[in-house]
């Protein structure tokens, strides 16, 4: 091992690999970011770190379970001429489970048809989070599988692809509440957001039924729908005190047109 610490390329590898294993790990983000938004505000840190710990838990089993994760690679059967492995088959279910979630969330986001982002009673939500935190773990065993085999085709040692993703998964924990409070705070984000693993969703069923996409088109197109939603929010930010100064100019004249008709 300390030979290889005094390798460039072992740190342009451990380099490379972090950046990589932060940018996969955006989806998983966004998918806690999500159920956490759903949760008394209480419950929400709690609730992320643990989501963010199971994350890294997921990965580092896979990880160090090298050997099964070539084994899904192995045929099980064939459909159309399309031999399916486990691999295929967890990214199946995984992306119909991603699909089904985004379309219900964004239903009840846009018909307000569930309550309570904001509900504080123990009823119901006492046990929410504990469901949630399954439906993470389901997550993120299905985003940890491309997480560790780009660790396990970039790098050749294991303790680099060990600690890119706890770097990745540091990075994760820093900005998980800064990112699912911003999506909270704006509703077109939220739903930006939810499209967003939608998307994915789609991308994990092609990938199931052995259509190769690359992933690098699906992150170009978050990033450019993010910037442009961001210039949607400044742009009506720097509207919002021209309609307030117009507002009371109106009702000024308004109030003065009284004043003199009296």
């Amino acid at each position: 091992m300390l030979s290889t610490l005094n390798s460039p390329d072992t740190w342009i590898a451990l380099a490379t690999l972090t950046a990589m294993e932060i940018v996969l790990g955006i989806d998983n983000i966004i998918f806690i970011a999500i159920l956490v938004g759903r949760l008394p505000a209480a419950a929400r840190e709690r609730t992320r770190r643990i989501g963010i710990g199971i994350a890294l838990g997921s990965r580092l089993a896979l990880l160090f379970a090298i050997s099964w994760i070539m084994g899904l690679t192995a045929p099980l059967f064939t459909v159309l001429g399309h031999a399916f492995t486990g691999r295929h088959l967890i990214l199946l279910f995984g992306g119909l489970f991603l699909i089904a979630k985004a379309s219900h969330e964004m239903y009840a986001k846009l018909e307000g048809g569930h309550a309570p982002d904001t509900d504080t009673h123990a009823g119901p939500t006492a046990a929410a989070p504990m469901a949630m935190l399954v439906q993470i773990a389901f997550v993120d065993i299905v985003f940890s599988l491309d997480s560790v085999i780009t660790a396990v085709g970039m790098a050749e040692h294991l303790w680099v692809m060990v600690v890119a993703m706890v770097a990745a998964v540091g990075v994760m924990l820093l900005a998980a509440r800064s990112i699912g409070d911003f999506v909270e705070r704006h509703p077109s984000m939220k739903i930006l957001a939810l499209s967003f693993l939608l998307l994915i969703g789609v991308l994990l069923v092609a990938e199931g039924t052995g259509q190769h996409l690359s992933k690098g088109y699906v992150y170009f197109a978050m990033a450019f729908s993010v910037s442009i939603e961001l210039l949607n929010m400044r742009y009506r930010r720097n509207q919002h005190p021209v309609h307030l100064h117009a507002g009371l100019d109106g009702a000024r004249a308004e109030a003065a047109l009284t004043e003199h008709g009296t």
